[in-house]
């Protein structure tokens, strides 16, 4: 294996110092995970009041079964809402941070330290993708009691489609983006291009 080529000049204490600060700019990123840690026991509150809120009504005798499957489906937004934020958090902080030390602790996810950049966009799309999908569900089948809402219901549609698209197209760049990697390296393993 080859040993990367030395620079002639070594790089002056101005460019040491400025990259030394680029390199800890990272930490700038820190409170801002923080404060996404924070929006997860609003999401606990609003999940909690949603079943306070609905519950009884549900235990009536004169319940929908249509009422029982938006409130679970209120329910799965807000917890897919919150797993979301947690993987930002947890992968965001280890990709662009600092690596999170738990190496005492037994139940780690299985995922930290593997989602990489590409992974968090196409974990993020398709969790938005669902997010719209379950939003859009209920809007449908509270259409017949709320026939206003069928001008809301098409650009949920549209919305949907496009963020639908998005994720499509996202996971064709990096695929391409993939295959472009694996012929530079068979390329290069081959010698091809080397003086």
């Amino acid at each position: 294996m080859s040993q990367p080529a030395k620079s002639p000049n070594p790089p002056s204490r101005v460019e040491r110092l400025l990259e030394a600060g680029l390199f800890s700019g990272r930490w700038l990123l820190a409170p801002m995970y923080v404060g996404l840690l924070l929006v997860l026991p609003l999401l606990l509150w609003v999940f909690v009041a949603e079943v306070i809120k609905e519950g009884p009504r549900l235990l009536t005798t004169d319940v929908r079964a249509e009422d029982a499957i938006l409130l679970a489906l209120s329910l799965v937004d807000l917890s897919l809402a919150a797993n979301l934020i947690l993987i930002v958090i947890l992968s965001g902080y280890e990709n662009f941070v600092s690596k999170i030390d738990t190496s005492a602790e037994v139940d780690r996810p299985s995922w930290m330290g593997k989602v990489d950049f590409s992974s968090l966009k196409m974990k993020l799309i398709a969790s938005i993708v669902a997010i719209s999908a379950i939003s859009l569900l209920k809007s449908f089948m509270s259409l017949g009691d709320h026939p206003e809402t069928q001008n809301t219901l098409i650009w949920q549609v549209a919305i949907h489609v496009t963020f639908l698209a998005s994720g499509v197209f996202m996971a064709l760049m990096d695929w391409i983006h993939c295959k472009a990697e694996e012929i530079e390296a068979r390329t290069h393993a081959m010698g091809v291009g080397e003086p």
